[in-house]
């Protein structure tokens, strides 16, 4: 598939073949499920805490004798039906990690993009040039290319865009070779840079 290429001001400066290997890969929505899944799961830090009653600080004194009160047996306040007491069954840290084959992820990321190319939502520009950071200026580029909510794809560091971008709300930077299923589905458009293009094809194709 053939994409323009564009540039900042958002005119169009050439043309670029997308890899059809990359870009026209077979679309499979249970693969890119269970990427997103196990990203989700795998960022979750479970370390989540609740104190049982060996844990938590009160009395272990015997509220009131065994027999005779009329009351059922208590032995503690620290069980789970007193107030204040531990908790039963309650969550403790655990891990959340699922693994993923690598050629399983890749092949996920790859059916991602051919999904952005088919509803139109990769934008290609020669490259990612800005003299300072400045955050007026990138907002006004992403108007010019037609950019509401994007996830600029950058060949490798490039500051004065990476200090821009982190102070709009719905632009993100991201290195070619950090591309992942969340942040390609949780922004509408995908704007790559040529060189980008080329590290993704080398890394995915």
């Amino acid at each position: 598939m053939i994409l323009p290429v564009r540039n900042l001001k958002g005119e169009q400066v050439g043309e670029v073949e997308l890899p059809s290997s990359v870009f026209e890969a077979p679309i499979s929505i249970p693969l890119m499920h269970q990427a997103l899944l196990r990203q989700n799961a795998n960022a979750h830090l479970g370390t989540h805490k609740v104190k049982t009653r060996a844990e938590v600080d009160r009395t272990t004194k015997k509220l009131f004798r065994q027999k005779g009160t009329g009351r059922a047996r208590q032995g503690s306040m620290k069980a789970p039906h007193w107030k204040g007491g531990g908790v039963a069954f309650g969550p403790m840290p655990r891990s959340y990690h699922q693994d993923m084959p690598k050629k399983m992820r890749r092949a996920a990321i790859r059916s991602a993009l051919s999904q952005k190319v088919i509803d139109q939502e990769i934008i290609v520009i020669d490259k990612f040039e800005m003299a300072e950071p400045r955050t007026k200026d990138l907002i006004a580029a992403m108007m010019a290319l037609g950019v509401t909510k994007g996830l600029l794809v950058l060949p490798g560091r490039t500051p004065a865009l990476e200090l821009s971008a982190r102070n709009i709300d719905n632009i993100k930077s991201l290195f070619a070779t950090y591309l992942n299923i969340r942040d390609i589905f949780k922004y509408d458009q995908l704007v790559v840079s040529v060189e980008a293009l080329s590290q993704i094809e080398h890394w995915l194709g």
